[in-house]
């Protein structure tokens, strides 16, 4: 009797629970539907009343990236538009002119023009704005209708009026197919030494890395150094893929844990490597991420290779993409990786973001979790892959970052390319000491590159009704600028580097810059000398 007693107690709480969850999961549910019933009642509502004409599209498209911008930055709505151009990212082909580009208010303005594409063909230049297509004016276009512009149909035509310094100028291009080749450069730097840079994680990336690779190796390449600094990521199969090539087959490259349990996987290796013998030098720093930390770290953790430059990004989150009504799509974060040893190295935990200021903590703030290499190697988790030897820099400061991320050192280039017509040769250019200081004037009238502090200062102003105080004003702005080129100096290393790179692009396009680096580029050097050192190579491997 007291056994029945006990397995009908257990019956009960097992109802009990079952009862609970499914009411957990109605009202969960209910909740959704509510929510989804309320926005929809309010968009027609001002559909039918406001006062003036509302962009259905835009609206929405605003309230579905208010709503996803608390979450992580990965985890985002693709509209038509987006999804066209994440497949280009993805997939490395498209048929347009070969050109980057900047989306502004007068038209589409020319980035970067790829070498031997239509724009090159017809004398495109970097700073170009195109303000026409086929008789269309550009100004004042939203970015998703100016993307369409320039894509098409192979050898279709497309008219053309681009304003260069206060000219106008009409061409006539022809569309044709462009193919983003993920590995933009490999040479020889010296008798024995391979250099293979990888930009992005696209479907080519693997073949395109092999391809390289074999060709050095005709070459007589003995070792290798394998460039995968400010490579954003991209494809999680091409890096378990690259890593392969390096890494006996059935070794485990990545793990993925996920609160769908299908999508919790551990993936290994499952061809025959390349060269289990050559030694390797991966080259990585801050803006090395994502696929980029999955090769370096998986390297890492099985002593295969010398990570050498700046801690990565510490992007250690997965995403994939969910298709959405009407051509559209969300790409939404569903895992985080852990490498071989067990380490997570995502830096920052969203989860965990405070409500009140926004700030996003670190995983690290929390502790350092020590694992081991195959070898017995001490490595650590918390934000990003921390190199084995490590190329030190200046720290960046906040008035850098907002520099970096604005078009000014761009925009520095293009007049400095129309105010010099030549340059010395790539492998011999230096930007000096007298260029940085030209350019922090240059500063004076740039618009792009403001810090908080002055943009708070100018809306502060602009709202008084005091306007007696404009000579104060005036005084404090110019302190402010003074701070900015202050605080911006501090980082000359890196700016000037930044600078070289947008300097040469524009003479000498992409692969010029990878030719100046290759002659020039301290961390390129100090990883060529490791090469020449076994002994030292092996002593860093092996942990002793």
């Amino acid at each position: 009797m007291k056994k029945f007693k006990i397995k009908k107690g257990i019956l009960i709480a097992l109802a009990v629970g079952a009862i609970f969850l499914s009411f957990s999961f109605q009202s969960k549910f209910f909740e959704i539907a509510k929510q989804i019933e309320i926005y929809n009642t309010l968009f027609k509502e001002l559909n039918m009343y406001y006062v003036d004409e509302i962009n259905p599209a835009e609206l929405t498209n605003k309230a579905i990236k208010n709503t996803l911008k608390d979450l992580d930055p990965y985890t985002n709505f693709y509209n038509e538009q987006d999804v066209e151009d994440a497949k280009i990212r993805r997939e490395g082909e498209y048929a347009g002119i070969g050109v980057g580009v900047y989306y502004t208010k007068n038209g589409i303005q020319i980035s970067e023009v790829y070498k031997g594409y239509a724009g090159d063909k017809a004398d495109l230049k970097a700073g170009d704005v195109i303000t026409s297509v086929d008789g269309q004016a550009l100004k004042d276009m939203e970015r998703e209708q100016l993307s369409m512009f320039l894509k098409g149909t192979p050898d279709t035509k497309m008219a053309v009026e681009i304003e260069r310094q206060g000219k106008i100028l009409k061409k006539e291009i022809i569309r044709e197919q462009v193919e983003i080749n993920p590995v933009p450069f490999y040479e020889m730097i010296d008798a024995e030494t391979g250099y293979i840079t990888l930009t992005q994680f696209n479907e080519k990336a693997s073949s395109e890395v092999k391809k390289a690779y074999r060709e050095l190796k005709k070459k007589g390449m003995t070792k290798l150094v394998f460039d995968l600094r400010s490579n954003p990521g991209g494809s999680l199969q091409e890096a378990i893929n690259i890593s392969n090539f390096f890494i006996p087959k059935g070794k485990v490259i990545v793990t993925t844990k996920a609160k769908i349990k299908k999508w919790s996987n551990t993936y290994k290796t499952t061809n025959d490597p390349l060269d289990l013998e050559i030694p390797v030098v991966v080259l990585v720093n801050g803006r090395s991420a994502s696929a980029s930390e999955i090769v370096s770290g998986s390297l890492q953790d099985y002593d295969r290779a010398v990570i050498m430059g700046q801690r990565s990004f510490g992007k250690g989150l997965v995403q994939r993409y969910r298709t959405l009504t009407y051509g559209t799509q969300l790409k939404l974060t569903i895992s985080k990786y852990y490498t071989p040893s067990g380490r997570c190295i995502q830096e920052l935990d969203y989860t965990n973001r405070d409500d009140k200021t926004g700030k996003v903590p670190k995983f690290s703030d929390k502790g350092i979790n020590v694992f081991k290499t195959e070898n017995g190697r001490k490595v650590y988790d918390g934000g990003g892959v921390l190199p084995d030897v490590e190329i030190e820099i200046s720290k960046k400061t906040e008035a850098t970052d907002v520099l970096v991320g604005s078009k000014a050192l761009f925009n520095f280039a293009i007049d400095y390319f129309y105010k010099n017509p030549k340059i010395e040769a790539v492998e011999n250019y230096q930007f000096s000491n007298a260029d940085f200081k030209n350019f922090t004037n240059y500063l004076v009238i740039d618009t792009t590159f403001v810090t908080k502090q002055e943009r708070l200062f100018e809306t502060a102003f602009s709202s008084t009704e005091n306007k007696s105080i404009s000579k104060e004003y005036q005084k404090i702005k110019e302190k402010l600028f003074e701070d900015k080129i202050e605080e911006i100096s501090k980082n000359q290393d890196i700016i000037q580097v930044l600078l070289e790179e947008e300097i040469l692009e524009k003479y000498y396009y992409k692969e010029g810059v990878y030719q100046h680096h290759l002659k020039n580029d301290y961390t390129i050097k100090e990883a060529v000398k490791l090469l020449q050192n076994q002994d030292k190579y092996t002593q860093i491997l092996s942990g002793k």
